[in-house]
């Protein structure tokens, strides 16, 4: 089974006049509000200058396919002080009760555009004295925590991964389970025999406030010829009756990201039911291929709208796009999945 792109993507491009967002837009956490009908998408924004700062716009649609953008200012910027001073990325958002509760990826200096080798190597390492924290020395990912009920005022709670670690695809579980805070999470250096994994995967961490989730176990490795490196999750979980539904990424053998999905065990998500043994969605398009990531499908949220799903994803690490399925279809497929 496989999803099937929108015909009309992408569904949000760079916006020539807008200079905080003129040179990609892509990595779009989604919401879709029943009350409402609206789907809301937070989305991860470019500048195209040298030290290629990111920041969050939003956007809205009635029917799912066609977005406008809310404001023709970014709804969050870097901060001007802290660990997240140079760039926010690819969000991931749940809702509980009036608030969204958003993760999202952050450095405190600039990387710089990373695909032009003469700008990268002027962002590479930070001019820090050794005495600083690991993660400014490294200019290391954290993963913080965002709270907002209307994307005009925010809440930087703080970061929720160990500033030892470059962690990021950090997703909080909509609900707690078993009275604990779960959250998926994708540790780089935890590689080797230490950690029974050849390669970066996910793991999922639990604990009894939003931002001391700290106990982690090993939850998903590679497995299949199309998982050679590194393994991540991508979107929020969706609570089932058959377990809980994640979208995942792993890099494949030719460097392009595909996508596959697992269930989860609704009270041990610890537990892997069942897993698409072959890729869902593979770059295939020009917006896929040819952006500054020559071959990447990288979704941060799903929604389901009437039976369908609808997964939001960055292409090429320039463009929104959109694919859908027959949500229940490919529950259907998914249980008839090995572990």
């Amino acid at each position: 089974m496989k999803l099937k792109r929108y015909e009309g993507n992408p569904i949000l491009s760079p916006h020539p006049d807008h200079p905080w967002e003129d040179l990609a837009v892509f990595n779009p956490a989604a919401w879709h509000d029943e009350a409402t009908g609206e789907t809301l998408l937070l989305y991860r924004a470019a500048e195209s200058g040298p030290e290629y700062k990111c920041y969050f716009g939003l956007a809205k649609s009635r029917d799912g396919y066609r977005f406008e953008r809310v404001s023709d200012q970014p709804v969050l910027n870097p901060s001007v002080e802290g660990f997240d001073g140079a760039t926010i990325q690819d969000p991931r958002m749940i809702k509980i009760g009036d608030w969204y509760y958003v993760t999202y990826a952050a450095r405190h200096y600039p990387f710089g555009q990373f695909w032009i080798s003469e700008v990268r190597e002027r962002y590479v390492k930070p001019d820090c004295p050794p005495e600083f924290p690991h993660y400014l020395r490294t200019n290391a990912t954290l993963t913080g925590l965002l709270l907002t009920r209307d994307f005009k005022e925010w809440i930087r709670a703080g970061w929720l991964t160990d500033p030892l670690l470059d962690d990021r695809d950090a997703i909080l579980f909509p609900e707690k389970i078993d009275g604990k805070w779960a959250m998926l999470h994708r540790p780089l250096e935890w590689v080797g025999e230490r950690f029974g994994t050849e390669q970066a995967c996910a793991w999922i961490a639990t604990g009894d406030d939003l931002l001391g989730i700290r106990q982690s176990r090993r939850l998903l490795t590679n497995k299949y010829s199309w998982e050679a490196y590194k393994l991540g999750f991508n979107t929020p979980p969706i609570k089932t009756p058959h377990g809980w539904f994640v979208l995942y990424h792993a890099v494949g053998p030719d460097k392009f990201y595909r996508l596959g999905a697992v269930l989860l065990d609704l009270e041990d998500p610890g537990r892997v039911l069942h897993r698409t043994p072959d890729w869902l969605m593979q770059p295939e398009t020009d917006y896929e291929i040819e952006g500054f990531y020559r071959g990447v499908c990288f979704p941060c949220g799903a929604v389901v709208r009437e039976g369908t799903l609808f997964v939001y994803y960055g292409g090429g690490d320039k463009y929104c796009a959109v694919a859908t399925c027959e949500f229940e279809a490919l529950l259907a497929h998914l249980r008839g999945c090995p572990p």
